[in-house]
């Protein structure tokens, strides 16, 4: 485990540092704010689709490491995937960062997003985590005119 914790947190810290998709998409379908009032974390997340599939998604913003590298991984997991697939794949995310610690999950499912699973023994950060993906959510529901905030 300590093995896997270690590569888990190379993985987050080197999305931190060079966030895969961060910018503005430029003529995005939708745009929406996310904002986590605890940690200060406020990101807007970038939306272009084609069709019922996301051709394209980004952020930017600011935030701590947990919150960054989460949206940096949503972006490069989702992109290409419909908005069913996306939803699916959110619902397993957040199942597995606000189960047990020791609660079993779907690896193979989650991918990189795994990584992740060491926020369920920390219940502050689960908001960091979850932020650019509950926005994210929002936004493919057309729900862009309030920002989300994890409050």
């Amino acid at each position: 485990m300590a093995d896997s914790r270690s590569l888990y947190e190379q993985v987050i810290l080197d999305h931190n540092k060079k966030p895969r998709n961060f910018g503005k998409i430029e003529n995005a379908d939708a745009e929406i704010e996310g904002f986590n009032p605890l940690c200060g974390d406020h990101f807007t997340i970038y939306v272009k689709m084609e069709g019922d599939r996301i051709r394209e998604v980004a952020f930017d913003g600011a935030g701590c490491a947990i919150s960054k590298s989460s949206a940096s991984i949503m972006t490069t997991t989702l992109k290409g995937k419909t908005i069913e697939e996306a939803k699916k794949i959110f619902e397993a995310f957040h199942q597995m960062v606000t189960s047990a610690p020791d609660a079993e999950f779907d690896a193979d499912a989650l991918g990189k997003l795994q990584v992740f699973s060491g926020v369920r023994e920390y219940p502050v950060r689960i908001k960091c985590a979850t932020l650019a993906w509950h926005a994210l959510v929002a936004a493919l529901e057309g729900q862009t005119e309030e920002p989300v905030t994890t409050e």
